[in-house]
């Protein structure tokens, strides 16, 4: 699954001591292990391997530049939402062909940009934003690639803010709609309109949602056709599970069981965006016991890391299993859930500094016993971790470490408080 295992009662990143790079960089941190990230991409890339597939991973997931840059040399592709995120993936060395641009929100220049790259593929989410490609385009004598985005009414059972691919989404448009763009605007002449792109949401746990809205595109794709209408590649987008919990996402060879031959003989080429099913694993959140405390029946463990730097147990009520780096045999997780059901651990709420009544990493949760200085793992927080952290409360950034084998780098240096102020100086 990773490469974050116990030995000896201590929590190793691959070849690493994680309490060592405590020494090295302090706490909190995030430490990645790149070959968890690159077993992650394989796995998808094998999985698909019979079809004409280009896997861009989602830079929205975790985007260290240091990090797309392995995984380009991998073979990656990546799927974009931003003018940043084209400008990250141009640093680290990207094949521009190979990334796909999504969002509902896209301005003028960053459409410009993205056509100069040149990119793969525009995700189309409105006719009004198509209107306007076609309008930069006819403007700068350029001819992009487009995928319509097309809701297909599929509920994946996810969080209500994870969840896309409903006809109520902002994203994208629904399958009726989608023919009336096509039939508008299939065969303008400048922009190329030959691509449909699904997208359910984040963290699916099922295979059945993805087939469901395959079956549905399909239909889509064929009746797109016999209209005369040229259709070469279907983007089936990413949010496919991650395991927060051991065995609690199909696995990429299970998701393609279904989907691949379903696509067999349809003379598409496949287009997938994963995210947090490469990511998720590939880092823990590493903090520190600031004190212990007792507020009525409950017991409090109190983390130097707060919602700021790790939001989703805030913002989604995601889990995410904290085990400490150092145990005794005793208390050795054999897997990550919720409740390790060990003599002598105890239920607690892990909450950060942070001055607010949501700072919460975990609530109602088993524990082995902790002091005060003691190491603690928030595992599974590579994907939508660091990307998704603020400076509220005036705190810095974590610093980033990425591992490879029995070595460690630091690939983003933590914060200063003169980094706090440094663009607000007149």
């Amino acid at each position: 699954m990773d490469h974050f295992r116990y030995k000896d009662g201590r929590l190793y990143a691959e070849g690493v001591d994680v309490s060592k790079i405590a020494e090295a960089v302090g706490t909190p941190a995030y430490i990645y292990s790149k070959a968890t990230f690159l077993d992650h991409l394989k796995k998808v890339q094998e999985a698909y391997s019979e079809l004409d597939t280009t896997i861009c991973y989602s830079i929205k997931a975790c985007s260290n530049i240091n990090i797309l840059k392995f995984l380009a040399q991998a073979g990656s592709g990546f799927d974009i939402v931003s003018g940043g995120e084209l400008f990250r993936a141009q640093q680290a060395g990207a094949d521009t062909t190979k990334i796909v641009y999504a969002g509902v929100g896209k301005t003028d220049q960053e459409i410009v940009d993205a056509m100069n790259a040149p990119i793969g593929y525009f995700n189309i989410e409105s006719e009004m934003e198509l209107e306007n490609l076609i309008k930069l385009a006819r403007e700068h004598d350029k001819n992009p690639k487009a995928a319509l985005r097309v809701n297909p009414d599929v509920d994946p059972k996810t969080h209500t803010y994870t969840t896309t691919g409903k006809k109520e989404s902002k994203f994208g448009v629904d399958i009726e709609r989608a023919r009336r763009v096509f039939e508008e605007y299939g065969k303008n002449g400048q922009v190329d309109l030959c691509a449909i792109h699904v997208h359910l949401g984040s963290a699916g746990k099922t295979v059945e949602p993805y087939v469901e809205a395959l079956e549905k595109t399909l239909k889509l794709i064929d009746d797109l056709r016999a209209d005369g209408h040229t259709i070469e590649a279907i983007d089936l987008g990413g949010g496919y599970g991650a395991d927060y919990e051991t065995n609690t996402a199909p696995a990429a060879a299970n998701y393609a069981a279904a989907i691949v031959p379903m696509l067999k003989g349809k003379n598409l080429k496949l287009i997938l965006e994963p995210g947090a099913s490469v990511a998720a694993n590939s880092a823990i959140m590493l903090t520190k016991v600031l004190y212990l405390k007792k507020g009525g029946k409950k017991k409090f463990v109190i983390v130097d890391a707060g919602m700021n730097d790790l939001i989703r147990p805030p913002l989604y009520g995601s889990f995410h299993f904290i085990w400490p780096a150092v145990v005794e045999d005793k208390f050795m997780p054999g897997k990550r859930q919720k409740d390790m059901n060990i003599d002598g651990s105890e239920i607690v709420d892990i909450v950060g500094p942070i001055c607010e009544g949501s700072d919460f990493l975990a609530q109602g949760r088993s524990l082995a016993p902790v002091q005060r200085g003691d190491l603690i793992s928030v595992f599974t927080a590579g994907a939508y971790g660091y990307t998704m952290s603020s400076n509220y409360n005036s705190r810095p950034m974590l610093p980033e470490v990425l591992v490879d084998g029995d070595t460690f780098t630091t690939i983003r240096k933590r914060q200063t408080y003169s980094d706090l102020i440094a663009l607000e100086k007149v």
